[in-house]
């Protein structure tokens, strides 16, 4: 859908505009690649110093894994679009008879794990994103400590905001038990890596205070 090509201005202009995509998963999976961004930085102003010259190999393969990342982010950003638009369409099918009514909820079941799919995807990259900069923040230039503790914080609210599109259409489901799978799945990452993200930051403010 090009989401990821245009300007900063025209991304922000669209999102606030009417238009059913892109959202809130969308906008996390973004938000997830600055944040993932921000910690490869922290590699980059690492990498050909001498002071950090025993930690240069684990510094460029951190960097690997977060380029990875970065990309895998603004894929999400499109897909988390192309997800939510058959959904769209399923909400305004219509129910008048048996028929249509029983049609609407076979629909939806399927448009509604795939639009729940994505999300979890963006929650679970939010994660990687989160330890591979914990490593930089531990192994990286002090001098751009901030910037993983930044980048650090981005990834988590990327998680948070993820994780309410996932709940979102979980609540819609018909299937309860696939449902409560996907919140129980949600609501771990949730807790192990807000608690992880929250622990890098006070680290890093610690450092800077």
């Amino acid at each position: 859908m090009g989401f990821t090509t245009k300007t900063c201005e025209e991304f922000v202009d669209v999102l606030a505009s009417k238009a059913p995509v892109p959202g809130g998963g969308g906008a996390s999976a973004l938000v997830g690649a600055i944040g993932m961004a921000l910690g490869n930085m922290v590699g980059s102003l690492t990498v050909g110093k001498k002071k950090y010259a025993d930690v240069e190999a684990d510094i460029i393969a951190l960097k690997e894994k977060a380029t990875a990342l970065q990309a895998d982010f603004l894929h999400l950003v499109e897909a988390d679009a192309e997800a939510f638009e058959p959904l769209a369409k399923a909400y305004g099918m219509p129910r008048e008879t048996e028929e249509e009514k029983a049609e609407k909820a076979r629909v939806m079941a399927i448009v509604l794990k795939d639009a729940c799919a994505v999300p979890m995807e963006i929650m679970e990259k939010c994660c990687e994103a989160i330890d591979v900069i914990e490593e930089f923040a531990a192994k990286g230039s002090a001098l751009a400590i901030s910037d993983a503790g930044v980048g650090v914080t981005f990834c988590k609210a990327a998680l948070l905001g993820a994780s309410l599109n996932v709940f979102i259409n979980t609540k819609s489901m018909a299937d309860k038990e696939y449902a409560a799978s996907l919140n129980e799945k949600a609501d771990k990452m949730i807790a192990d890596y807000s608690k992880k993200a929250d622990d890098i930051f006070a680290a890093v403010n610690a450092r800077l205070r």
